[in-house]
């Protein structure tokens, strides 16, 4: 990348995920940010990735802020030989990390709308133009880096769970609607002065968009275990996100998405305790077991509406 040609005052390495290096970079013109993504994952199973996924993130981000601007950061450079790209650097203090302010019980229902809107448009925007289905060849991709590591390998953790697991993964394989980020999660949102910022799309794909929704949704029936205290609030962000969304579902019936959000979703909720990527906060034994519990009964017996995942959490926790 031309961008680093020139001499830089400083490289300062940042706090990132399993996935990638992230630096900033601080160059006469100012900071950027530069990140390259990992072949191994940092995790404790053996999770392989392509590095090129990070081209896909790329056009992920342009097309993103074509949609709704300002909602991806500004790309800046790219070099698809090594993985790497360079971005906007951000500046904390002005977008705040949407996990560290649930973690500290800043839970607010009016952000949680505007992430499911800023979503939905990106959903809508990219469903209407169907042709940017070939910017996106990443089926393999998002099967290794979000099926397999979720889906595949809960499956093989609970074979009695197997079939159901199977058909929710064959059934999001063969949905084709619109592009998706693959990792929407509190971690990967910024909280900008003019909205949330959305990061990290390696698993950008071409595909069924209920898996974002489910993704989300997902990461805020977790924080329940891990801030008791802001319960309510998390799961009254979980009612603001799936409402708001639905309002921008134009390219099918918003109950035909829903039912398969709340068919992933306890998929995804079980994975994050018993697949290759558990959560690093949900550690207590007896709080994987509230989760198992949860899930294996709506993955056997499941529902068509997100409203009945919620009532069965809050059942589970409230004993």
């Amino acid at each position: 990348m031309r961008l680093l040609d020139s001499a830089y005052a400083a490289a300062e390495r940042l706090e990132g995920g399993v996935s990638s290096d992230i630096w900033r970079i601080d160059l006469p013109s100012g900071p950027i940010c530069v990140k390259r993504a990992l072949p191994k994952l940092r995790v404790a199973a053996d999770w392989q990735a392509p590095v090129d996924r990070n081209r896909y993130e790329a056009r992920w981000m342009a097309r993103a802020d074509e949609a709704v601007p300002g909602s991806a950061p500004r790309l800046l450079g790219q070099d698809e030989e090594s993985g790497a790209l360079a971005m906007e650097y951000l500046p904390p203090q002005s977008y705040k990390l949407w996990k560290a302010e649930l973690r500290d019980g800043y839970a607010e229902p009016a952000f949680a709308m505007q992430v499911a809107e800023s979503l939905g448009r990106i959903h809508a925007w990219t469903a209407r133009r169907p042709d940017l289905a070939a910017e996106f060849p990443t089926d393999s991709i998002f099967y290794d880096i979000r099926l397999e590591p979720y889906l595949v390998a809960t499956a093989r953790a609970h074979p009695c769970l197997a079939p159901y697991l199977e058909a929710i993964l064959a059934t999001t394989r063969a949905t084709k609607f619109a592009m998706v980020h693959g990792d929407v999660s509190p971690k990967n949102i910024l909280c900008g002065p003019n909205g949330p910022v959305f990061l990290d799309a390696e698993c950008a794909w071409w595909g069924d968009p209920a898996f974002d929704v489910a993704f989300c949704l997902n990461h805020l029936l977790l924080k329940c275990l891990w801030r008791p205290a802001s319960r309510d609030r998390f799961l009254a962000c979980f009612d603001a996100l799936a409402a708001a969304y639905c309002a921008h579902v134009t390219w099918e019936p918003p109950e035909a998405l829903e039912a398969r959000v709340a068919r992933l979703l306890p998929g995804l909720f079980l994975a994050r305790v018993d697949g290759k990527s558990p959560v690093e906060y949900v550690t207590a034994e007896a709080e994987k077991n509230h989760v198992r519990r949860a899930a294996s009964a709506l993955l056997r017996d499941p529902t068509d509406q997100v409203g009945d995942i919620r009532q069965a959490w809050a059942k589970e926790l409230a004993g």
